[in-house]
């Protein structure tokens, strides 16, 4: 059996995976440069929500994600991830967030009704980092210019 041949492309453990020949790609990729994009630079940005959704943070703490895609300028495309850990210290931030969304819930247990209605909305933000964290502020909601 040839280690680089089809046959050994399956990962370990997963017997199910078809075969795939990746021989035509192996110029390419000798080729390819591997430079990741870089860190997307402090400032303002006018934003979409592409997703909103409650999960968990690493430590089992309820938290509340939003994945922001710039809509505008050189960095239009780009993604820019917002995550708010849920507890006591930071439910003002959280409120102060779900505000300027122009959400307001009778009572916080309800969010999770409300998280859908975040998707599409078009939010000013601002980035800023400060050694190796980086916070995202939202400033603004923009009105859709599509009415």
């Amino acid at each position: 059996m040839n280690a680089h041949g089809p046959e050994s492309m399956s990962s370990p453990g997963n017997d199910d995976q078809i075969p795939v020949d990746l021989r035509a790609f192996d110029d390419a990729y000798d080729a390819a440069d591997d430079v990741r994009p870089s860190e997307l630079p402090d400032g303002k940005y006018q934003t979409r929500v592409q997703d909103a959704r409650l999960g968990q943070s690493q430590n089992g703490d309820p938290m509340l994600t939003y994945d922001l895609v710039v809509s505008s300028g050189p960095h239009t495309g780009r993604h820019i991830f917002k995550n708010s850990v849920i507890n006591e210290a930071t439910l003002r931030l959280i409120k102060a967030d779900l505000k300027t969304c122009g959400v307001v819930l009778p009572r916080f247990s309800e969010l999770p009704e409300y998280v859908k209605d975040l998707g599409g909305i078009t939010l000013e933000i601002s980035k800023r980092t400060r050694g190796e964290y980086t916070n995202v502020y939202f400033e603004r909601r923009v009105s859709s210019t599509n009415a």
